[in-house]
């Protein structure tokens, strides 16, 4: 008996040990994966366009920059102009708008969180489309109620929606970090005898500055990779993203639209570098996931910085009532012999090709959406937590696609891409990885910020009662990261619902998505159809992020996600 009994102990610890090197095994194969999907999904089309950008007739030359510069050196500095200015207009009313919801009180500081996360799930373009519907030639306000005839394209237009467009995913990174503020500081300058625009100029400002610099950051590469709304409404005034776009649609030029990038992210990696050297030069000081003081500090916003504030927020609101309202109505009427008609023609135009591509948005959105959240997670597991060898480089080359801009991401998916043994042009696949891995700076860094604030004790202690790493993962780690898998499911699905600037160069007519149909339809006049497509891509964008907030996080609707990710320090931070 007593023989049995140690025959059985004997081969449970076999199966025991058996079982631990499998699961090692298989987290082997996990860390590999992840470090071979940055490599050649992110790191890969990188290396292709330089390559391709110094080669000239399968040699090195230099003949491509020749070529860049000659045709495109203007249009450079029509991109740092036009995103520069952009990103300042940009900066001043989203920083009005962060400081007013934060310190008002009443209807306008409820409203305005709304508000923000709408204008998020907006569709490119869509500022554009009302710019023209309200203020074009034929426009509601400046034809119909003004009687005017004005010219709307230019550098002031691209500029103005660029900004429009930009002003809230800016506004809601300032508004983190200004929740994330100690709020006895504010007492403390009450105290002293500080008046309230003293206040807000010595007090508010500077603990703002790294959301600011943050926006700041994030709105100038967009605006510089912005090539659709130059050709919508930019007239006869061009940028260099714009011309790449064109060696590449037009002409098949890929050496020349790759030398185009290239120049493209000087001013990008300028920017970078201010914006890593501002950050830390900064001293942020570390909290705990308490609420902020700041809810408890009062700072009454009154006179004529208060009047100054709101006038500004109630313009902002305006102007997005105004661009959906317009949008809206644009679906369902046309204008003609000086009244509006109601109509469905355009509804009824969505022909079957088109409905095709919205369900396809939706498919690829949610398979990106829920690839991106899994593998953010399990990157910055391994990179953070597990510190693997070259966590700190795999970091900063999962970064890249943040810091480039999108059409350079989207010509090396075709140079990196268009050959065997990963010959993924022409497919769908191509369009998903790209919207992936476009995404997945924001998804790492989120469970990043996550995972900082896991107790190490939880882990080791399933480790020390027998469990394998992977279960530890699993049963341990993976649960405490729902907030950050909410979060990168959220941002990518919004994103690949509403994405042109990268996979415009690798989308084929088996795989179009919805806002690349209404990229065409407006750039070819179609403005009811192109509403068609705004409307369906933003009420189907947002009834998705409600239900899926609901079921992960418990929670009614995206504002409440969303608040709770502004209101910890460690997310604005990681933004």
């Amino acid at each position: 008996m007593r023989s049995l009994l140690n025959n059985l102990k004997n081969n449970k610890r076999v199966f025991l040990k058996k079982d631990t090197l499998i699961y090692d095994l298989i987290e082997t194969i996990l860390i590999i994966g992840v470090v071979l999907s940055v490599l050649i999904f992110i790191l890969g089309p990188v290396a292709a366009v330089l390559k391709e950008s110094f080669m000239h007739k399968g040699n090195p030359d230099l003949k491509n920059f020749q070529y860049a510069f000659s045709r495109g050196g203007k249009l450079l500095l029509n991109s740092v102009f036009s995103a520069g200015l952009a990103t300042a207009l940009t900066l001043i009313f989203a920083v009005c708008i962060a400081v007013y919801g934060t310190f008002s009180r009443g209807l306008l500081k409820k409203i305005m969180p709304s508000m923000l996360m709408l204008t998020m799930i907006s569709p490119p373009f869509v500022a554009s489309l009302a710019y023209i519907t309200l203020f074009g030639r034929r426009g509601l306000i400046t034809h119909k109620l003004l009687g005017l005839t004005i010219n709307p394209y230019g550098w002031h237009g691209v500029v103005l929606m660029q900004a429009l467009g930009s002003i809230s995913i800016a506004a809601l990174i300032i508004l983190g970090t200004l929740k994330s503020m100690d709020g006895s500081l504010i007492d403390a300058s009450s105290d002293l005898g500080a008046g309230h625009w003293h206040t807000v100029k010595n007090v508010v400002l500077p603990a703002a500055r790294p959301g600011i610099i943050a926006a700041g950051f994030l709105t100038f590469i967009r605006c510089l990779s912005d090539f659709g709304t130059p050709i919508i409404i930019g007239g006869k005034f061009n940028v260099l993203a714009t011309q790449a776009y064109l060696e590449v649609i037009s002409s098949s030029n890929l050496p020349a639209a790759s030398a185009m990038s290239v120049l493209l992210l000087l001013p990008a990696l300028l920017a970078f570098a201010y914006y890593n050297h501002s950050i830390k030069s900064l001293k942020l000081h570390g909290g705990s996931n308490t609420k902020s003081q700041l809810r408890e500090a009062s700072l009454r916003l009154d006179g004529p910085i208060g009047f100054a504030l709101k006038l500004i927020c109630w313009l902002y609101i305006g102007a997005m009532l105004a661009q959906y309202g317009s949008i809206l109505l644009s679906a369902v009427s046309y204008y003609r012999g000086g009244s509006i008609v109601f109509t469905l023609e355009y509804v009824k135009a969505m022909r079957y090709g088109k409905l095709r591509s919205f369900f396809r948005s939706l498919w690829y959105s949610f398979v990106a959406g829920i690839t991106a959240g899994l593998l953010g997670n399990l990157f910055a597991y391994y990179t953070v937590k597990r510190r693997i060898w070259g966590s700190k480089l795999l970091d900063f080359a999962a970064s890249l696609p943040y810091i480039i801009p999108g059409t350079f991401f989207g010509i090396g998916y075709i140079l990196a891409f268009r050959n065997y043994p990963l010959k993924l042009t022409g497919t769908g696949m191509i369009v998903l990885l790209n919207c992936i891995f476009r995404q997945l700076p924001t998804a790492s860094k989120a469970a990043s910020s996550v995972l900082v604030g896991i107790n190490p004790d939880l882990e080791n202690g399933a480790r020390d009662l027998g469990a394998p790493k992977l279960l530890a993962l699993k049963d341990i780690v993976f649960p405490l990261l729902r907030p950050a898998f909410a979060v990168s499911f959220i941002n990518t699905f919004t994103a690949t619902m509403t994405t042109v600037g990268a996979i415009i160069f690798i989308i084929s007519p088996s795989a179009k998505l919805a806002t690349v149909e209404m990229f065409d339809t407006l750039r070819n006049g179609d403005y009811g159809v192109g509403a068609v497509i705004a409307n369906m891509i933003i009420y189907s964008t947002l009834i998705i992020n409600i239900l899926f907030s609901r079921f992960v996080l418990k929670e009614k609707s995206v504002k409440g996600v969303m608040s709770n990710v502004s209101s910890d320090k460690r997310f604005g931070q990681a933004l």
